[in-house]
């Protein structure tokens, strides 16, 4: 009955701020996830097959199902939704069962304005159902994206780099082998090659994992012709494992940032992009900046949040320009949106 009620309040507050309820389906064509967003959900899925042979699965993830819903022209661009979205985990005794409510900006066309229009309205909502001691984790995607290419290393690295940034573990490995001037093994890069030759037979047209053989094949090709090592590997990993220590209140960020740049002998308008992170000086809570932060999700593009009501998080979202165009659409349209979990609050 308590979540029920704290439900109706969250959901008033979604409706005051111009939000429009969707209902994305519960089934989904589990094939169609896996090519056009890449394997990040098949371990989690729970999945079964139609009489017909075709292999279904039950919504991994709300903001997934809820732009589904949008390319199929069954919702408004501003979104809020109620549902549960089921997943496994490899932790044990965990619910695959996960209530949420959430909002999205769908078609966002003001990047600044609509990512502070979504934290803002999360935390309205908070304030509603009388949560305490709230905290916000804020961190920039496209700020790593900015750095990497503003440093002075081969670009089939920084497409690496980039690319792997949301696996921590497997980019820590990346930053060993770039420290030691090392790149991959020449039988792997010989398999690259030969990959290279074959999808240049394949339909251009033809979409893997949310991205066309033509793109692919463009970003082999830098790789193939760029160089495979290089001798100031040392120098470029110790500026990036700097950039990834900072962790300070939003309101000294600019001042950090900009040591950070001078001490690394960088440009100073390399992070000029970061006015939405900026905008949200005019929140009243307590907001910190970490650039370690978000990067457990790999459609997430440029801003991410966590709330924090003491030790619980009560909510989470971020900006995703590309996954909208990796489902379907035929351009990338920018997006941001966040949920909150109704089991934390």
């Amino acid at each position: 009955m308590r979540s029920k009620k704290l439900s109706e309040k969250i959901i008033k507050t979604f409706k005051s701020n111009g939000f429009v309820l969707s209902e994305p389906d519960v089934l989904l064509d589990s094939d169609f996830i896996i090519e056009r967003s890449g394997e990040k959900f098949r371990n989690s899925m729970l999945t079964f097959e139609r009489e017909d042979g075709k292999t279904m699965c039950l919504r991994p993830d709300l903001t997934v199902a809820s732009c589904i819903n949008f390319l199929q022209k069954k919702s408004s661009p501003k979104i809020y939704y109620s549902g549960q979205a089921y997943r496994r985990s490899s932790n044990k005794g965990s619910n695959f069962i996960t209530n949420q409510l959430g909002i999205e900006i769908l078609g966002s066309k003001n990047q600044i304005q609509d990512d502070l229009k979504v934290i803002s309205t999360i935390l309205s909502s908070t304030k509603k159902i009388k949560s305490k001691n709230i905290q916000v984790k804020v961190g920039d995607i496209s700020l790593f994206k900015s750095l990497v290419n503003a440093l002075d290393m081969p670009e089939r690295w920084k497409l690496r780099l980039i690319r792997h940034f949301w696996r921590p573990s497997y980019f820590e490995e990346l930053l060993k082998r770039l420290e030691k001037n090392t790149d991959i093994d020449s039988v792997n890069f010989d398999a690259d090659k030969k990959r290279f030759y074959e999808m240049k037979k394949m339909d251009q047209s033809k979409l893997v994992a949310g991205r066309s053989i033509s793109e692919i094949l463009t970003r082999f090709d830098k790789k193939i012709k760029d160089p495979r090592s290089f001798s100031d590997g040392k120098k470029i990993v110790k500026i990036i494992r700097s950039f990834l220590k900072i962790n300070c209140k939003l309101t000294k960020l600019d001042a950090k940032l900009l040591d950070f740049a001078n001490k690394n002998n960088l440009k100073k308008n390399i992070f000029k992009d970061f006015k939405s992170i900026q905008n949200l000086k005019k929140l009243k809570e307590d907001v910190n900046f970490i650039t370690n932060f978000g990067r457990d999700v790999e459609y997430y593009t440029g801003i991410v949040f966590e709330v924090f009501s003491g030790n619980r998080e009560i909510a989470r979202g971020g900006r995703y320009d590309d996954l909208l165009k990796s489902l379907g659409a035929k351009k990338n349209i920018p997006a941001v949106g966040a949920a909150i979990n109704l089991k934390n609050i």
